[in-house]
């Protein structure tokens, strides 16, 4: 049996760019229904450094992506403000650069309208003491970090509460057709099985890379070029300032602080548009990120490697350029009436996460339009929620301790206080990396569409800091069942996934005490909780994922995670020698 819905617009595509044609439609009254497959940002939106860029990395290379980055900078200071740490940025130059380079740069940044300041190697190392202290100059520009989970999640709840509906894991399947008419898309309910039929007036393909496969199912035809990007993550915040590398771009040229993180970032590497959905972060992109990313913070190399992970960025294929370098960063609309003749269907791709807010309100334009819809996009004036007001201390938090009221406050803004309550149980520490609370994972659970662990970790970072969930995710697990539909044996599963996903992104670096972590991971969850006792769990369309690590699979990583810089880490032969 299937079931349908009719509305004004589908929009196929739940990161950044998505979420946020779901709000420009909602707050225009265009009612509208956003599809995802897995969760909110967990595709390139939630894969990237969370740069909130200046525009200054492409201000010698795209002067017009440059203006775009630092319009949206400004825009984003103002309407996500909980999404935002206005951490500035510098760009250093190294003995082995060019400072001719820096005096271009500096150039076409002002001739960007981006505010700079040059500053000599004291002022740098006064401003971020884990610089490179070898550097021959520096320029301070305005980035920032910015948050890609909090801000999608943020987009979408502003967008739902204005009447607009969210289909989380729920694939599409096909596009709904009348001749050279698209009417609306097929889905898959992946969590339920459930098959559904939307018909709607216009279709947005909003999927980024995956935006390729969404043009095939309608006989189109659009050439994606995949360029892979991995990043390291570090087990503290080493710097407090953005630090770039003062050269063209290349790789590992940027060192981000993230909360209570600091990840260095990135490489390029064209892939097989087959491979986007199995990346891999090689052994050698591991040593090209740790050898570079210590050049600009030397105290790196004294780091814990928490995790690596990896990104495609969703580019057009224009040349033959084979690592991604050349080819512009620049915004994708495409009208497929005007472009393929095939109606109701436009395509919105490339760009970066800090364009998104300008790829949405470009996007719902074309559609309003043609919806005959007037109404302007306002979503450069109006803050999101989080953002709405400065977030004052209620007064039933008193006995709340410090750091968990302003992490809250900083997730959530004024949000915050429909779970900030004086209430022992709501404010029991679930997370202690990142402070996250019981009542904040209620609400989580209750109001952010949350229906399981690796959903919440994106709303509100628990399992992302040092401990990477081995504290905290068997609390968070046992919520789903006092908070959400799930039984015990549902709250077990939803454990056993989160440690697998989790165990994707660690696998790469598994050495030193990244190595010792994870087997006293391993034996607190296998040793304890029997986890790979699990009967297996039914699912809509098979099961997926790596399994738990066992000694097999540790001493395989060892061999298989050898280059040249990690292979002069000390290394274990034995799981013996690395008890806790």
């Amino acid at each position: 049996m299937t079931s349908w819905f009719e509305t004004e617009v589908v929009i196929i595509g739940g990161g950044a760019t998505g979420t946020g044609i779901m709000r420009d439609c909602a707050l225009r009254g265009i009612r509208c229904i956003l599809i995802e497959r897995d969760d909110l940002a967990s595709g390139t939106t939630g894969r990237n450094h969370g740069l909130l860029h200046s525009g200054a990395r492409y201000a010698v290379t795209d002067q017009e992506s440059a203006r775009e980055c630092i319009q949206e900078n400004r825009i984003l200071k103002k309407i996500a403000r909980h999404c935002v740490e206005d951490t500035q940025g510098l760009f250093i130059s190294l003995p082995e650069d060019d400072l001719d380079f820096q005096a271009q740069f500096i150039t076409a940044c002002r001739q960007a309208d981006i505010d700079v300041e040059q500053l000599d190697p004291e002022q740098a190392l006064a401003l971020e003491p884990n610089c490179n202290p070898a550097l021959i100059g520096a320029v301070k520009v305005p980035d920032g970090t910015l948050d890609p989970f909090r801000l999608a999640a943020a987009n979408m709840l502003d967008a739902t509460e204005h009447g607009a509906r969210l289909m989380n894991h729920t694939q599409v399947t096909g596009l709904i057709r009348d001749g050279d008419t698209v009417k609306g898309v097929n889905c898959l309910n992946l969590r339920t099985g459930e098959h559904i039929a939307i018909y709607a007036k216009q279709v947005i393909n909003a999927a980024g890379i995956w935006g390729q496969q969404i043009c095939e199912y309608g006989d189109l035809s659009l050439k994606m070029f995949p360029a892979k990007g991995s990043l390291l993550i570090l087990d503290y915040r080493i710097n407090n300032r953005v630090i770039n590398r003062c050269r063209k771009p290349s790789d590992a040229d940027i060192l981000v602080p993230g909360d209570t993180i600091s990840l260095i970032g990135t490489t390029s590497e064209r892939i097989d548009y087959a491979d986007i959905d199995n990346l891999q972060v090689t052994p050698e992109e591991i040593d090209i990120l740790l050898e570079e990313g210590t050049k600009l913070a030397p105290i790196m190399a004294n780091a814990r490697v928490l995790r690596a992970y990896a990104g495609v960025r969703p580019l057009v294929a224009v040349d033959g350029d084979s690592s991604g370098r050349n080819i512009s960063r620049g915004i994708v609309l495409l009208d497929h009436a005007e472009r393929d003749g095939m109606n109701g269907l436009i395509t919105i791709t490339g760009g970066k996460l800090m364009t998104y807010r300008m790829m949405a309100e470009w996007a719902t334009d074309m559609v309003a339009k043609k919806l005959g819809n007037t109404q302007p996009c306002t979503t450069h004036l109006q803050p999101l929620p989080g953002s709405e007001q400065p977030a004052a201390k209620p007064k039933t938090t008193a006995s709340l301790a410090k750091p968990v009221y302003q992490s809250a406050i900083y997730r959530h803004g004024e949000r915050a206080k429909q779970f900030l309550k004086n209430d022992k149980q709501r404010q029991a520490v679930i997370c202690e990396c990142e402070m996250v609370t019981c009542g904040e994972v209620e609400y989580a659970i209750k109001s952010l569409d949350v229906h399981n662990l690796v959903d919440l970790r994106r709303r509100t970072r628990v399992g992302m800091g040092p401990c990477q969930g081995e504290l905290c995710a068997y609390r968070a697990a046992g919520l789903f069942t006092e908070f959400g539909s799930n039984s015990g044996n549902q709250a077990s599963h939803l454990l056993h996934e989160f440690l697998e996903e989790r165990w994707k992104g660690i696998k790469p670096v598994f050495w030193g005490d990244a190595l010792r972590e994870s087997e006293f991971t391993y034996w607190i969850y296998e040793g304890l909780f029997g986890l790979s006792d699990l009967p297996e769990r039914p699912s809509a369309t098979g099961t997926c994922g790596e399994a738990a690590p066992n000694h097999d699979s540790i001493n395989h990583s060892n061999d298989s995670n050898t280059g040249s810089n990690n292979a002069n880490r000390p290394r274990p032969h034995s799981t013996e020698e690395v008890a806790p």
